[in-house]
Formats: C-alpha cells, sequence, structure tokens
C-alpha cells in the first residue's frame, strides 16, 4: 500500500515541515469520555472556522472546534495512496472488514465511537473531506502498528510524533486557531439563550443591545460572568435616563419583561427577574444615547473602574476595553 511518492514524515527541527516545537497552546477544547463523534452533514450544520495547507498537508477546525486533517493529508501522514483513506470511509459501516474493526477497536480504546469516518463539508465551492484529529489518530495508529504487512514506517514515525493531543495541537497553532477564544463567550451565550425573545413585540430590552459592548470587553479579556454584568449598570442608567426625561410622552409606555439567568450565575436563585423593555421606537434613541453618554459620556469608564477597584477586573483589560470603544478625542485648536 505504500504511495510511490516520496514519503511524508513530520521533522519537528527541518523548518521546510511543519515545526512541533512553536509555542504551545495551553487550553484546548475539551475532550470527554466516551464521546460520540457524530460526523454527518446535515445532522450537526457545521462548516469550516479555519483551514490551511501546510506542506502538503490540508488541515483545519470545524465550526464547533473540531480540528481535522482533509483526506490528502491523513494518507500523506499515514503513507498510504488517498484511496485507502477513502476506502476506509466508503467501508465504515461494514465492521465484518479487519481494517474497520481495527481501527474502531483503537478509537473506543481513546473512549470515542463515530458514526461516520469523515464529515463532508463545501467550503468555498468545493466538497472536502475532513476527519477529526481523533479518527486521525486511529487510523494512523493502525498503519503504524496494527496493518500487518501493510504497516508504514512513515506512519509509526508520524504516530510516535503526533500522539495524545499533540496532533490537536499541531493543527490549532498552524491554522491561528485559540480554542479558548470561543470559551470566553460560554457565559453571555447561555444568557441570550435564555433571554433572547422574551421582550414582547414591539419592545427592546438593553440585554440585547448591549452585545457591542460585551464583546468588547470580551475581546479585551474580561470574564464576563456573575460579577461583570454590564447590561445591568446600562439598564440602571437609561432607566434613569428615560425617567428624567418623561421619554414615555415621546416613545410610549415602556414595559416589564422575565429576565433570566443561567444557572452557572448565583442570580438564577431569583429567575425570572422582571426587567424593563421599551418601545422599538425609541430603539434610535437608545442607540445615540448608549454612544454618545454612557460610552463617550464617561459612564462607561466609571463603571470599568469601579470593577477594578473591586478586583473584577484588571486594569489593562479596562483600558483595552475603553480604547476599543471610545473613539480618540480631536485635539482642541
Amino acid at each position: 500500500m505504500s504511495d510511490s511518492k516520496k514519503p511524508f514524515v513530520f521533522k519537528p527541527k527541518t523548518r521546510e515541515e511543519i515545526s512541533l516545537n512553536a509555542n504551545k497552546i495551553s487550553v484546548l477544547a475539551p475532550k470527554s469520555a466516551s464521546k460520540e463523534i457524530t460526523p454527518a452533514q446535515g445532522i450537526l450544520h457545521l462548516g469550516i472556522e479555519l483551514n490551511a495547507d501546510v506542506n502538503g498537508i490540508g488541515m483545519g477546525v470545524l465550526s464547533d472546534g473540531t480540528p481535522y486533517l482533509n483526506q490528502r493529508g491523513l494518507a500523506a501522514l499515514c503513507g498510504v495512496q488517498n484511496a485507502h483513506i477513502g476506502t476506509i470511509s466508503s467501508q465504515w459501516q461494514d465492521e465484518d472488514k479487519p481494517r474497520i474493526k481495527s481501527i474502531k477497536a483503537i478509537l473506543a480504546k481513546a473512549g470515542f465511537s463515530a458514526a461516520a469516518a469523515h464529515v463532508e463539508i463545501v467550503h468555498g465551492g468545493q466538497t472536502q473531506y475532513c476527519y477529526p484529529a481523533e479518527i486521525c489518530l486511529a487510523v494512523l495508529e493502525y498503519y503504524a502498528f496494527d496493518a500487518g504487512a501493510n504497516c508504514q514506517p512513515e506512519a509509526r514515525d508520524n504516530y510516535r510524533l503526533l500522539a495524545g493531543s499533540k496532533l490537536r495541537e499541531l493543527i490549532y497553532r498552524q491554522v491561528g486557531y485559540d480554542p479558548a477564544h470561543l470559551k470566553r463567550f460560554d457565559k453571555w451565550h447561555e444568557r441570550v439563550a435564555l433571554n433572547y425573545q422574551s421582550a414582547p413585540k414591539g419592545f427592546f430590552h438593553v440585554f440585547n443591545e448591549a452585545h457591542t459592548v460585551v464583546y468588547e470587553l470580551i475581546m479585551a479579556g474580561a470574564d464576563i460572568g456573575d460579577k461583570n454584568v454590564v447590561d445591568i449598570s446600562i439598564g440602571q442608567h437609561w432607566s434613569k435616563h428615560w425617567t428624567d426625561n418623561n421619554l414615555e410622552a415621546v416613545y410610549g409606555a415602556r414595559s416589564k419583561y422575565p429576565h433570566c439567568y443561567p444557572d452557572s450565575h448565583p442570580q438564577s436563585k431569583s429567575n425570572p427577574q422582571e426587567s424593563w423593555c421599551y418601545p422599538l421606537a425609541a430603539l434610535g434613541a437608545y442607540r445615540e444615547w448608549l454612544q454618545d453618554i454612557y460610552i463617550e459620556g464617561g459612564k462607561f469608564s466609571a463603571y470599568l473602574k469601579g470593577k477594578v477597584a473591586k478586583g473584577d477586573l484588571l486594569p489593562s483589560v479596562a483600558q483595552l476595553a475603553v480604547t476599543a470603544l471610545v473613539p480618540p478625542q480631536l485635539p482642541s485648536s
């Protein structure tokens, strides 16, 4: 089964090959025992988040954070022809095939099962065959040690380099993906999932309108959770602005809606909590107020300073958020 082309073996110390000595990613996507890989397109609705071709090895990260190699890349690692990897996919449901049985046994030892060997995704107008890292390692181990006369020395050498989490790390590093990035948004997404449709028709609520501020805080490095709930600050100041300026007479009466916090927040103990929502007619006025009064008028900076004083926010994070949201002022003439 050896490929007629020159065997591909990772050489970490050679600049022309993929280096394993680059900066190590400290946080990896979690690996849970007995996890089922279900890569059938149309069920997971996956896309490709990032991808790259590194020295002939096609790799990338799916939209759910799964690192993968393409079919040709996996074939090159294993030292076999591309068609052999394709055959593994086409025979994946036939457990009478010794090769499939062996690969699935290897996968099971690592605590995984798989409904299919690859994820088929149309990306950039072309069909991509994406093999999740766990599948890649199982196939690589098979060709390294369990394929009998068809064992490949390249597979053995590459397996020794890439076993465990090293293949995942390498793919993340080569495509420039930070798996910790998505986790920064988890707590905010939990709240969005509970409340994005809470306000009645014809009204908006401050929570859903705070996304720009929250996004910049997260990107600056803030831990958005139960201690940093900036929409509460925005809501309190906007409510005061609403009553002080009798905006009800202009836009109509505001109303209440049930706002819920996820179980990860201590505020959830008093769910649901009544919060104000405002007529959609006032949305433009709110957005002007948010930028001109809350953000640029100093209220946002005051909120951040208070969080820094309490130890809930690093000074550097506060400065980055202010820099991102508050436009620089032109010098006075």
